[in-house]
């Protein structure tokens, strides 16, 4: 078991910016370019942690409850957010990438966070069982998933559209609901003290793209079809707001922006975007991750340490440091890097997930075994996942806890899909177990994994 954890550990890479691929079997729809769909979730966690701090004013507004476990970035260069089953919120990496101030992410946000006040996605999926009743109940195959993460959730969402879009063309959403989220955006705006001008910007460029593609639509304008007359809506809208409109990104946008452009487009692409003549910090941010993609480790630490001296309490850049120095195989200097991000940011699992991996690549002494399996239980409790659980078998098979090795290892085998390998290890686990409370947790395991059986 821990050669085969530890085989998969030395072929893992998480970089500041990991990207996980969710990939599905198939689902036949009507139109054959639906008949299989594939989508890219990225998790990064400055990023995260910007749209948390758009979302969570809004959601309160709202009345709804935040998870920011539910809110998901798709590597796509579409223009796209939606809402689905679950209430689970997607917005694509372009949307942010094209934004011209914070505004018009927070009005798209609003937008979807419209759907879910207005139960609009329970709606929409009694209308798809009704329709499964009459006519696509022979049509719709069923969804297998392969995914790092653990999560066949997200990925069962992300399945149901077209190149990680929701919905299909037969199945949109009916233009009094999408008027119902426009006025639902603009109330939960004016409630956060916004102007709806970024809604409407976002809206009009999308229309614009619509037009420029011409038959094949903009997978935003084919799952909420606009009309004039929303449009004049959302421009009475934002005459009337008595908040002014932003003029400018923040540098919080900025960053990201340039986080995202250099992770996702070529190095060249990013010297093209932020040419050398550009001093910005967001800047020497693309540049120093392109460099790091390009494996030309020195000038990416160099252009790190530039970001540093601008900002040593960014965790960001600690985190980038880190990941550059663990690609160069200085571990433990990354080790310090990420555990110093922990340090700045203590809430971030992602961070935690970096040093454990860090950790766990020295030999660890008993004191920081304690410390990464004290960070790994922290984020299986706040980001469940099963690159935790897989971390957590090794950290704990270093600290002689075979037992505790075996349950973790059986968490992650369940959470990977592997239900008779994650049997076997949780029944090896129950035969030698003397802790209570671990007895009772694998008993409580054994039992879900006979309902998976049985269903």
């Amino acid at each position: 078991m821990v050669e085969k954890i530890n085989q998969k550990l030395n072929r893992l890479f998480f970089s500041c910016f990991k990207i996980i691929p969710l990939l599905t079997a198939g689902l036949i729809l009507f139109f054959s370019d639906f008949a299989q769909a594939s989508a890219v979730i990225i998790s990064d966690e400055e990023t995260e942690s910007y749209l948390q701090n758009l979302l969570q004013p809004i959601y309160s507004a709202a009345g709804v409850s935040f998870n920011r476990n539910k809110i998901f970035i798709l590597s796509d260069n579409s223009l796209n957010a939606f809402v689905s089953d679950g209430n689970d919120l997607f917005i694509h990496s372009e949307t942010i990438l094209q934004a011209k101030s914070d505004d018009e992410i927070r009005g798209v946000l609003a937008h979807e966070v419209g759907h879910i006040q207005g139960g609009h996605i329970l709606r929409h999926k009694l209308r798809i069982q009704e329709m499964q009743n009459l006519s696509l109940a022979s049509m719709v195959a069923a969804v297998a998933l392969g995914t790092a993460s653990g999560r066949g959730d997200v990925a069962a969402a992300i399945a149901l559209g077209s190149h990680s879009s929701l919905l299909n063309q037969s199945l949109s959403y009916q233009i009094q609901e999408e008027r119902s989220a426009d006025e639902a955006a603009v109330s939960l705006l004016k409630k956060t003290h916004h102007s709806p001008k970024g809604l409407l910007e976002f809206m009009k460029k999308i229309q614009t793209q619509n037009k420029l593609q011409g038959i094949q639509e903009n997978p935003y304008f084919r799952t909420h079809p606009m009309s004039a007359e929303r449009l004049a809506f959302l421009q009475q809208a934002v005459t009337q707001s008595s908040y002014p409109p932003e003029k400018s990104k923040s540098n919080a946008l900025k960053r990201i922006q340039a986080k995202l452009y250099a992770f996702i487009k070529t190095p060249q692409q990013t010297a093209y975007k932020y040419p050398i003549s550009d001093t910005s910090i967001e800047a020497y941010y693309a540049r120093a991750i392109a460099a790091f993609k390009s494996l030309n480790f020195n000038k990416a630490l160099r252009l790190t340490e530039h970001l540093m001296q601008q900002d040593s309490n960014n965790p960001h850049f600690h985190e980038l440091k880190g990941q550059i120095l663990f690609e160069a195989g200085r571990i433990k200097e990354s080790q310090k890097e990420f555990l110093r991000a922990i340090q700045i940011f203590p809430k971030s699992a992602l961070f935690k997930i970096d040093a454990a991996q860090a950790t766990l690549e020295l030999s660890p002494s008993a004191k920081e075994l304690q410390s990464t399996i004290i960070h790994l239980q922290q984020v299986l409790t706040s980001r469940p996942s099963s690159i935790a659980w897989l971390l957590l078998a090794k950290a704990y098979h270093l600290a002689g806890k075979d037992t505790d090795a075996k349950y973790a290892s059986a968490q992650y085998s369940l959470h990977t899909g592997d239900i008779d390998l994650a049997q076997k290890q949780a029944e090896d686990a129950q035969k030698n177990c003397t802790q209570p409370q671990l007895r009772l947790k694998i008993e409580d395991l054994l039992n879900l994994i006979k309902d998976i059986k049985k269903s």
